[in-house]
């Protein structure tokens, strides 16, 4: 989600800036500085789903499983 907040902010700048275009409060730079804030929120994870309950899907197995590769039966 963060990141498409920054690409929106960065394509607005790059707007901003070849239409020569400026707002009082808006303008390229800052719009640059808040798509580079969005673009570090984003790497930093904020925004991202969190997981809860031991995992998705109802997986509980973390790395190989014992009994995975044998030819004969688990029993």
């Amino acid at each position: 989600m963060m990141a498409v907040v920054a690409a929106i902010l960065f394509g607005l700048a790059l707007i901003f800036r070849l239409a020569d275009f400026s707002l009082e409060i808006f303008t390229a730079s800052l719009l640059t500085t808040a798509g580079l804030l969005f673009a570090a929120l984003h790497l930093a994870g904020v925004g991202s789903a969190v997981r809860r309950g031991g995992g998705g899907g109802g997986r509980s197995w973390r790395g190989r499983r014992p009994w995975r590769g044998r030819r004969y039966s688990r029993r």
